[in-house]
């Protein structure tokens, strides 16, 4: 049988299993969250030995050279040692900015990384705080504009990270992982074709950022926002939203409540098939929307979606 070392620590497990549910069973406290291989939180390097890797380009070129994988995506076949990541070794620091309440869940975070940071608009960065919780969220700042790091956090089901959240002060430091996530961004060939955002939740959040880079790379097409929301009092960025369409006559701006979804779906056509969208929020409704633009004529090829997949 295979035998896992970390540390002082040597134990057996069975052929091929999972490398994350043989850490776990043996009380090895590795953060996960969606067990897809989208979060990143479950980071572990492999100092000798080589797993098999059901997803070696999840991670990019140099944390694979440099042994990283992703446990959850792992299986084991021979003897591995590895090292776990350690956010106070491994992390960088980032100072909390400003905590303000969007709404009666949604939590603004803004940070200040110890160091510039280089990101796109829609990537998603993995969030540590100081009692070692880890999850990913999508960024919602611009690069080119924003000094900080902003995160739109959803506080209203009760959950360990979010938990924390309640009790940060400004002043106070998290630490931040792996930066992940590449399907929702803006390309510069797209100017002049219809740019469709349609987030649900808080997957407004890196649909925001896209959005002002679209209008920072002075893009011609039509765009049109939709945010899927349960209430009128949970469409968060509302008035930033209008505020923007006000002064760009080319974006069109739609709130929508879940309950009038389905309404939604059945007269949702792309006026042209140039549309490029932009899909983001929890499976369910993104897929619904992803569904009925694809039965409505748009090619797979020009959607693109991230999918906000609950805690493992």
């Amino acid at each position: 049988m295979p035998q896992l070392r970390l540390s002082d620590r040597c134990w057996d497990v069975a052929p091929a299993s999972n490398l994350l549910d043989g850490l776990l069973a043996a009380g090895v406290p590795v953060p996960y969250s969606c067990r897809a291989g989208s979060c990143q939180a479950c980071l572990v390097r492999c100092v000798a030995g080589e797993p098999h890797d059901a997803k070696p380009d999840a991670l990019d070129m140099a944390r694979r050279e440099q042994g990283w994988c992703l446990a959850c995506q792992c299986s084991v076949i021979e003897p591995l040692q590895l090292e776990v990541f350690d956010p106070t070794r491994d992390a960088m620091p980032a100072q909390i900015q400003a905590l303000d309440w969007l709404s009666e869940r949604v939590v603004r975070l803004r940070l200040l990384p110890q160091h510039p940071m280089r990101y796109r608009a829609g990537q998603h960065l993995l969030l540590w705080t100081a009692d070692g919780i880890a999850r990913p969220y999508s960024l919602a700042s611009l690069p080119c504009e924003d000094a900080w790091l902003e995160f739109h956090i959803d506080c209203g089901r009760p959950g360990a990270f979010c938990d924390s959240v309640r009790q940060l002060q400004v002043g106070a430091s998290l630490r931040l992982g792996a930066l992940s996530g590449a399907s929702l961004h803006y390309d510069p060939d797209w100017q002049e074709k219809p740019l469709w955002l349609l987030g649900a939740g808080t997957g407004l959040a890196p649909l925001w950022a896209v959005l002002r880079e679209a209008l920072r790379q002075d893009h011609q097409g039509p765009i049109r926002v939709v945010h899927v929301a349960g209430t009128p009092a949970e469409h968060y960025l509302a008035d930033a939203l209008q505020g923007i369409a006000s002064r760009h006559p080319q974006v069109q701006v739609e709130l929508i409540e879940t309950a009038a979804l389905p309404a939604f779906l059945g007269n949702l056509r792309p006026a042209s098939r140039q549309t490029v969208a932009l899909l983001c929020g929890g499976p369910q409704t993104v897929e619904a929307l992803s569904r009925r633009l694809y039965l409505a004529g748009l090619p797979r090829s020009q959607l693109f979606s991230d999918l906000f997949l609950p805690h493992a």
